[in-house]
């Protein structure tokens, strides 16, 4: 019995260790990216494996723009479609969850997430978009950290150049040339709220952009200039 309680100790004390150094491996990935840009995240990684199951030679369509090439109207309104208080909390949206979680509740499952643009990049950067509550529980340590580190102004640069927008197609400088030919900074206000509500499901919406999705983008339209913008 000693023997069998020490084992379980000493293998209790290297998962601790593991996730220890597991999460000074994401600080110091996080510290980097303050100044320098993240090439590929752990969604992109996931993106091209899938593509390349099909087509061997499959490439991501992603190319890096700075936050000054980034149109103000996508900005806006990806903060007005996906986190309105973006600017004002530190990572998580209590008021945001408390909603979406009894939204679910009247609905009887999950139909929203009350996730931030803080909480998405965690994800998109480090993890997968399976479910389950370590993985949450992983995306909120992430998020901590990335509070801590970097400004909404960096968060955000990030985001837009990482985010999935369709199938293969990462970041907003790809999502503009993909939709509309034209480049990240010169989106207009409608360009960017269709851009906007497609995050939810890009792959799904690349495909079928019916009226309720463009009703929902007319309303995106008509408020973002609400937001504020980093």
């Amino acid at each position: 019995m000693r023997s069998l309680l020490r084992t379980l100790k000493w293998l209790l004390a290297g998962a601790v260790v593991l996730v220890l150094a597991y999460q000074v491996w994401v600080f110091a990935h996080l510290l980097w990216w303050t100044q320098f840009n993240p090439s590929q995240t752990r969604f992109m990684s996931l993106r091209l494996d899938e593509m390349r199951e099909r087509k061997p030679d499959a490439q991501l369509r992603h190319q890096w723009v700075p936050y000054e090439r980034i149109s103000v109207h996508l900005k806006r309104a990806v903060i007005a479609a996906e986190d309105d208080a973006f600017v004002d909390h530190e990572g998580f949206d209590w008021e945001g969850i408390q909603k979406a979680m009894e939204k679910n509740r009247k609905k009887g499952r999950a139909v929203a997430g009350g996730s931030t643009i803080s909480q998405q990049l965690a994800k998109n950067l480090f993890l997968s978009p399976s479910r389950s509550y370590v993985r949450k529980a992983q995306e909120a340590a992430i998020t901590f950290m990335m509070e801590a580190v970097m400004d909404k102004r960096r968060i955000l640069e990030i985001y837009l150049n990482v985010v999935e927008w369709g199938d293969g197609v990462f970041g907003a400088e790809a999502a503009a040339q993909r939709y509309y030919r034209i480049p990240a900074a010169k989106l207009g206000p409608e360009q960017a709220a269709r851009l906007a509500v497609m995050l939810p499901n890009p792959r799904k919406y690349e495909k079928t952009f019916g009226p309720r999705l463009a009703a929902h983008a007319a309303r995106i339209a008509g408020r973002m200039h609400y937001s504020q913008v980093p």
